[in-house]
């Protein structure tokens, strides 16, 4: 278990392979002066305090922090600009919620991410904690869009929405009526909707920043693959039924849902892949004759990461825990004049794979579950059930 758990982590500390790149780009300095560089695209989940950049690809690189900058952007990626402004950092979690439904504000300085650039503007900062939308037009100022929850009482939650209420009184435009807001979500997906047809009703030239650089964020492969399985089983009573049926070289058929998440240059996803695997052996010795005949659809989920290699070539990681679901669950125990029949346990397991993928079309990967008790169910025996597997995937889409 720990060495499977060491290698995971070793893994997982090459930074040196996650193509974290250097982007065309720019900042403007306190002086307005703006400078023409290459900024290094983390994919910000979380609302940045400083940014690194370079001159050009051979220059050493150089950060720049929140006091330094009024404004740096990625061309076609995205854009941060600094704000003095009021926020509201009330939690949305049902034991830190007071009774009181008007937002508290404190002035801070923030690089907030543009969203929406137009006649009107939307703006985002997020971390940890909180969501927080912004918004200007030509006659207000750069603004927070107010949506508080709060107790009405220890069992009942309201919620302050004046943030619709800003956008009718703001955004008016005969495409724009109070249906259309009525049931509005505090959402970047609801927000920026709401915004770019308040610019597209003004005729106003825009950028939505959401949508100028395409992310795949759903991909669906199918992964045939050759696996070997390995089973012996003891008995802590009746030591004569002691089996050992070796390794067996079968196939596997999976079909593996991906969900890429959208930070972090969509490095780290989410993977379920049914999958249908079997296992059958037989062991003879002198007075005990043994068979298993175990097949069932497997079902991992857990998290992948990639690190980049180039623009065409990515390894990644995997770490799943594996659901069981027999469909054949017999194993069978004879010894002369005695005979034991069980039924396999489809109890769960942890998986981790190490893998390859090209062109975001075909991969390979490496796959190794650390052992399983088959029969953890019967208080006498004890067995041992692994496998490696080398997997195959071509993305359908």
């Amino acid at each position: 278990m720990k060495k499977p758990l060491l290698l995971l982590l070793f893994i997982l500390s090459m930074h040196s392979y996650a193509q974290i790149t250097f982007e065309k780009g720019y900042f403007i300095d306190n002086n307005d002066k703006k400078t023409e560089c290459l900024i290094k695209n983390l994919d910000w989940r979380n609302n940045p305090t400083e940014f690194e950049y370079k001159l050009d690809e051979q220059d050493q690189s150089q950060k720049i922090n929140i006091t330094q900058a009024k404004e740096f952007g990625i061309y076609k990626v995205s854009k941060y600009i600094r704000q003095t402004v009021n926020i509201d950092r009330s939690r949305t979690i049902l034991s830190e919620l007071d009774y009181d439904k008007s937002p508290k504000f404190n002035e801070e300085k923030l690089f907030l991410k543009v969203l929406i650039e137009g006649k009107a503007n939307l703006y985002e900062y997020e971390n940890s904690d909180i969501s927080r939308f912004f918004f200007k037009t030509e006659n207000t100022p750069i603004t927070q869009l107010i949506c508080k929850s709060y107790k009405i009482s220890d069992t009942e939650v309201g919620e302050n929405n004046t943030f619709r209420n800003q956008i009718y009184t703001e955004l008016k435009c005969e495409n724009i009526n109070i249906q259309s807001i009525k049931y509005l979500n505090y959402t970047k997906a609801g927000l920026s909707k709401i915004f770019a047809k308040y610019n597209q009703c003004q005729n106003s030239e825009f950028t939505n920043f959401e949508t100028t650089q395409k992310k795949d964020l759903f991909n669906l492969t199918i992964r045939p693959g050759i696996k070997n399985s390995s089973f012996s089983a003891k008995n802590a009573i009746y030591t004569n039924y002691n089996a050992d049926f070796g390794s067996k070289i079968g196939f596997r058929l999976g079909v593996e849902a991906e969900m890429i998440l959208p930070f972090n240059k969509n490095k780290w996803a989410i993977i379920i892949e049914p999958t249908y695997q079997s296992y059958k052996a037989e062991d003879s010795q002198p007075n005990l004759t043994s068979k298993i005949d175990y097949s069932s659809i497997e079902l991992p989920i857990g998290i992948r990461h990639y690190f980049f290699l180039n623009n065409t070539s990515k390894i990644f990681v995997n770490a799943q825990y594996q659901i069981d679901i027999a469909i054949k669950n017999k194993a069978s125990f004879k010894v002369t004049n005695l005979a034991d029949d069980l039924n396999v346990d489809s109890s769960g397991g942890i998986t981790f794979g190490l893998g390859y993928n090209y062109k975001k079309k075909y991969s390979t990967e490496f796959r190794m579950g650390l052992s399983r008790d088959l029969f953890s169910k019967y208080g006498a025996w004890t067995s041992d059930y692994k496998t490696i597997a080398l997997i195959f995937g071509y993305t359908i889409f």
